[in-house]
């Protein structure tokens, strides 16, 4: 893609999972400066972008948290023939900020009945979904049924452990703040034998038209370009 801004600018739509918020904003000013378009960010869960796109609303892009949705997008005909691809693979991080151990079986292990556990709801979010089934593995999750914290995304599950109303929670692995990876003790990396792997799919809408469809598909592109990688990647992402 040159720097040239070699056709009129255009403004693009959005619909982004709430884990994949800090990448975006760093490719989307890139792509800003490299072309003059505008895009339009709309964050939040993957089943609520998916009930949203379903009921016609105006995005041309979603980047999803999983593979379903966009699967599902596909076979309803709602996307644009062979679009559909896999962008990152997230990771699943255990995260206590007041306390410290030297192993994720320790902290594990030290998850009680008086614990507040933050979650993204497991029905809305797969970054939800995968908390439920590492709880699954441990033998945890009916226990702690009533002390479960449900965000509506994996923005406001991480905002739950940070401002203290849960003791322990469940968050992506590109949510961690830099001065947090100094504080090794206080977050545990999930092991993927624990959940179903993160693939984070986009697609392109076909209710994109015209001039935006052709800007879609030039993001789409830098996406997946190297420079787009090397931006994903930095971010805690990993590729299949």
């Amino acid at each position: 893609m040159g720097c040239a801004h070699n056709i009129a600018a255009e403004t693009i739509r959005i619909a982004v999972a709430s884990n994949f918020a800090a990448p975006i904003k760093a490719i989307t000013k890139v792509f800003k400066e490299k072309t003059g378009h505008k895009v339009i960010l709309a964050f939040g869960s993957t089943g609520k972008h998916y009930a949203q796109i379903t009921h016609g609303a105006p995005f041309d892009i979603f980047l999803a948290a999983d593979k379903e949705r966009p699967l599902l997008l596909e076979r309803s005909g709602l996307i644009v023939d062979n679009s559909r691809f896999t962008y990152a693979r997230g990771s699943l991080i255990l995260w206590a900020p007041e306390r410290s151990f030297e192993s994720l079986d320790a902290a594990i292990r030290n998850i009680s009945s008086n614990d507040f556990v933050a979650i993204a709801n497991p029905k809305l979010s797969p970054y939800g979904l995968a908390a439920k089934q590492v709880l699954q593995e441990v033998g945890l999750w009916l226990p702690l049924q009533a002390k479960l914290v449900r965000g509506e995304n994996i923005a406001q599950t991480f905002q739950f452990v940070s401002t203290g109303n849960a003791n322990v929670g469940f968050i992506a692995g590109s949510q961690l703040p830099e001065n947090l990876l100094r504080q090794a003790n206080t977050f545990w990396s999930l092991p993927p034998s624990l959940y179903s792997p993160i693939d984070q799919q986009a697609v392109l809408l076909k209710t994109s038209k015209l001039k935006a469809l052709k800007v879609a598909q030039e993001f789409l592109t830098f996406l997946k370009s190297t420079e787009g990688k090397k931006i994903i990647q930095k971010h805690g992402y990993r590729f299949p």
